[in-house]
């Protein structure tokens, strides 16, 4: 390879991967330098490398002290050979010898090579942590490349980047299929030996509260805010809003006139239910609301150090409040932070007497 195919090599990488020159024309001086040091065991004080892509100037020199006594002829030469070559030299001064790249050896060449692969390598990695780091906590859009059925994984492209959707960050009885477009949450972004490992999910939380902000442009500019969020990926997501300004009604907000701007986020969730709930900095308040779409006649906040309390519910709406399979009352805890009993108005059968029962037992210990 002569100095001009090295020079449009580096260009053509610049192009197509995005590297640039300045950084390779770097790690192929320091391939260089290690050719040099192999060949002819010199420290790098002695080699000197210059590179100019304006001018096509590609040099390697081989540097040695002007001595009086030689105690390492690789670094040094004594001042009578120096004049030699170069009559004004004298002690103390550098002996500059031009190499030929040929005479770096096949060698060294071949560990030079391999050092501006390494270097090309890098850049890749450290471009692709770049790109993805600055997606991190975002929504991006991947295109499945992959489907292992054996493994329960999912392959998808984003940009120039490979990310592994695994079975459990894949939403439950959703089928995904090579050359679908797909939105994925980046949970994190971690560097490893091979690269960055990026994280995405379809089911974190995460990707609910990013398609609000993408949806609502209250929620996007600061004057609605999701307080909490709990979600079962597939079946149901409760969402807790809270508006500073009090003529904004945060619920009417996320959910659209005639419900179109929750409607679009439930198309783009397959189907899955979303309970837009008002927060509250009064707990009771929080848990009402949070028990949506059931009414609540009262809660009581328990004593004790882990946060509890006791629901009252009408009668005809405590498998509503409970919901299918406990998961109405479950997205309820995740969301408030507290452990909730749900009672029927009227009582459990018998409870009433236990509860006079109990009332006699602690009379009598009075």
């Amino acid at each position: 390879m002569n100095n001009d195919e090295l020079f449009s090599a580096l260009d053509m990488l610049e192009r197509e991967r995005g590297i640039s020159a300045g950084y390779l024309l770097e790690k192929v001086k320091n391939a260089i330098v290690i050719a040099v040091k192999k060949d002819y065991e010199v420290e790098d004080e002695n080699v000197a490398v210059t590179m100019d892509p304006a001018t096509g100037t590609f040099e390697v020199k081989l540097l040695r002290d002007v001595v009086d006594e030689v105690t390492n002829p690789n670094t040094q030469i004594l001042e009578e050979d120096a004049k030699k070559i170069k009559k004004k030299l004298k002690v103390g001064d550098q002996l500059e010898t031009k190499l030929k790249t040929k005479d770096f050896g096949r060698i060294a060449a071949q560990t030079a090579k391999h050092v501006i692969r390494q270097g090309i390598r890098e850049a890749e990695r450290s471009q692709m942590y770049t790109e993805m780091q600055s997606k991190s906590h975002e929504i991006v859009t991947g295109v499945v490349t992959r489907v292992d059925n054996a493994r329960g994984i999912v392959a998808l492209e984003i940009g120039k980047n490979e990310a592994i959707l695994p079975r459990n960050e894949q939403v439950p009885g959703e089928v995904l299929t090579e050359g679908e477009h797909v939105k994925v949450y980046v949970v994190d972004v971690a560097v490893t030996d091979r690269g960055p490992r990026v994280m995405i999910s379809r089911t974190h939380p995460g990707l609910v509260k990013r398609m609000f902000e993408m949806e609502v442009p209250e929620v996007f500019d600061g004057t609605v805010e999701i307080k909490a969020i709990a979600r079962e990926a597939g079946q149901r997501t409760k969402l807790a809003v809270w508006s500073k300004d009090p003529d904004v009604d945060p619920r009417g907000a996320c959910i659209g006139a005639h419900g179109s701007r929750v409607a679009n986020i439930v198309e783009e969730l397959n189907g899955e239910k979303i309970d837009v709930v008002l927060w509250s900095e009064d707990p009771a308040e929080f848990i009402a609301a949070a028990l949506s779409p059931a009414n609540v006649v009262s809660v009581e906040i328990l004593e004790g150090e882990n946060k509890s309390c006791r629901v009252t519910v009408p009668d005809n709406q405590l498998s509503l409040a409970i919901g299918n399979k406990g998961q109405n009352a479950r997205l309820c805890a995740r969301l408030t932070g507290y452990n909730i009993d749900i009672r029927p108005e009227s009582g459990y059968y018998g409870e009433d007497d236990q509860q006079e029962q109990a009332n006699a037992e602690a009379d009598e210990e009075a």
